[in-house]
Parts: structure tokens; C-alpha cells; sequence
């Protein structure tokens, strides 16, 4: 996938998954403005020949600094990946206001002003983009603890869908990516925590059951697919929601009515309850992973 001549920016590419995404997005040949709150996004930087700036994503000024040291520093912007966040996990009882809101002022609100900025920019220049939101399974079916980041991780699937349709015109795709790989986040989750732990412990790699029973395997397997929707091979791809990790590719379903009964003249709450064992609901939550 040739990137020469594309310039990206990543939020967040300090460490971990961010970081994979843009040397990765260098390795292919685009020249990548590296985003995180403290001076390792520069070293990131030197090490693929990009630009750092050191700042909380969030706020509109952050998001306006990134578009104007891509333009100033590389003459124009393709690819924005908002990879930035934070964990702040409490249950619902014990969840603070500043725990919800620091959570959502990264995840929900530094996509959308970053997002923004992007889009400004890549309209004015008339050529298309890439806007690759990162999402997560806790935004797709919840997760224990995580009040303020699933909803954070769901909304940026839902703006990936309207953008998807307000950018069209302008040749701008818009996804969201759904990504599973061992990292410091994934440690936090029950479901994934023994696995990473082991791996880590035994100095072995993930099992191949894990790898591609439960899509979890390294950062450098997830960064491929940004690679992939920063490229011209991905016109056309757009207001999608992409799982991967591991040995796993997979295309997340939009919500979407299920089952439907109709009631002439309308419903009330016993008829309600007389025709509920009709549905089958949905299940919910991460579920743990089963060995074989």
C-alpha cells in the first residue's frame, strides 16, 4: 500500500496501538504528524521522520495545532486516525462526574473536534481523505465497568455513520475501526487480562486459538488495516465499522431492527407482555474467551 505523497495525522500515537498506526502509516511512505500529552510523541516523531505535537486532544484549539502543523510542515493533510484516550473504570455506583467527563472530553469530543478540523481542512483542498475513528468492542455490546467509555466508543461509531454521509460529497471516507490487540487498555479488561498476562509472563506469543477465536494478537496486526483505509485501494470504503485482531477481519453489523409484531390499533403495556416471548433478545457484554 504506497502512501508517498500522503500526510496523516495520529492522536495518542505515543504508545501502544497509536503508536503502531503511525510507523506503520511511515513505513508505507506517508509523512505522519505524531499527537500525545507528553514528549514521547516526540520521540515517536524522530524515529519515522514526522512532527510532534505535545498536547491533550479535546479541545478545539489541540484540533486546530494538528491540521496547521500537518499543513505547515508537510504542504497539506489525507489521513486523520483518532486514536487518543484514557481509562477512568468505575461501576456505575462509584463513577464519578470528572470520571465520566475526562473519558468523554478525550474519546467523544476530541474525536469530533479533531474530526472537524480534518474535515475543514481536506474540503478547502479539494482532493478527498480519510477520517479512521477508533471505536472498540465495548462500544459494540458494553462492557463491565466502563460506563463512560463504552458510550464514548459507541457515539464514535454513530458519528462514523453521518460523516460518512455529510463527507460523501467531498470524497472523504469515514470508518470506524473496532480494534483488539494486547495493550496497557486491554490489560484492564477481565476478559483479556489472564491472556495478555501469561503470554507476557511465559515470554511466548498469544495461542492461535486466541489469535483467531478471539481476533486478539499484537498492535502491528491491527495497524495493517489503517494502512488499508489510509490508501487509495480504500475508495469507496466508507461509514463502516471494521473489526480486527489477531488472525481476525470483521465487518461489524449497524444496529438495525431485529424482530418486529405488529398490534392493530396500537400496543398496551399487556399485550406488551403477552407477545414478549416471541422476540429473542440479544445478548450483551464481552464474554470471556473460551480455550477449545
Amino acid at each position: 500500500m504506497e502512501l508517498s505523497g500522503k500526510v496523516a495525522i495520529v492522536t495518542g500515537a505515543g504508545r501502544g496501538l497509536g503508536r503502531a498506526y503511525a510507523e506503520a502509516l511511515a513505513r508505507n511512505g506517508a509523512q505522519v504528524v505524531v499527537n500525545d500529552v507528553d514528549e514521547v510523541a516526540e520521540e515517536v516523531a524522530a524515529s519515522i521522520g514526522g512532527k510532534a505535537v505535545v498536547a491533550p486532544v479535546g479541545s478545539t484549539e489541540t484540533a486546530e495545532r494538528l491540521v496547521a502543523a500537518a499543513v505547515e510542515e508537510f504542504g497539506r493533510l489525507d489521513v486523520l486516525v483518532t486514536n487518543a484516550g484514557i481509562l477512568r473504570d468505575k461501576v456505575l455506583w462509584k463513577m464519578s462526574d470528572d470520571d465520566f467527563d475526562a473519558v468523554i472530553n478525550v474519546h467523544l469530543r476530541g474525536t469530533f473536534t479533531c474530526a472537524r478540523a480534518a474535515a475543514i481542512r481536506m474540503r478547502e483542498q479539494g482532493t478527498g481523505g480519510s477520517l479512521v475513528l477508533i471505536s472498540s468492542p465495548a462500544g459494540q455490546r458494553g462492557n463491565f465497568g466502563q460506563t463512560n467509555y463504552s458510550a464514548a466508543k459507541a457515539g464514535i461509531a454513530a458519528m462514523a455513520r453521518t460523516w460518512a454521509l455529510e463527507l460523501a460529497r467531498s470524497d472523504i471516507a469515514v470508518n470506524a475501526v473496532v480494534p483488539v490487540a494486547a495493550t496497557e487498555m486491554t490489560r484492564t479488561i477481565p476478559a483479556f487480562a489472564p491472556l495478555i498476562e501469561e503470554s507476557e509472563r511465559n515470554g511466548t506469543p498469544l495461542p492461535e486459538w486466541v489469535r483467531r477465536d478471539e481476533g486478539l494478537g499484537t498492535v502491528e496486526d491491527v495497524a495493517e488495516l489503517i494502512v488499508y483505509l489510509a490508501s487509495d485501494a480504500a475508495k469507496g470504503v466508507t461509514g463502516q465499522a471494521i473489526g480486527i485482531g489477531g488472525d481476525r477481519l470483521a465487518l461489524w453489523s449497524h444496529p438495525a431492527e431485529k424482530q418486529v409484531q405488529f398490534s392493530d390499533g396500537g400496543w398496551n403495556a399487556a399485550k406488551i407482555a403477552q407477545h414478549w416471548g416471541e422476540f429473542e433478545p440479544e445478548t450483551y457484554g464481552i464474554p470471556a474467551p473460551v480455550a477449545p
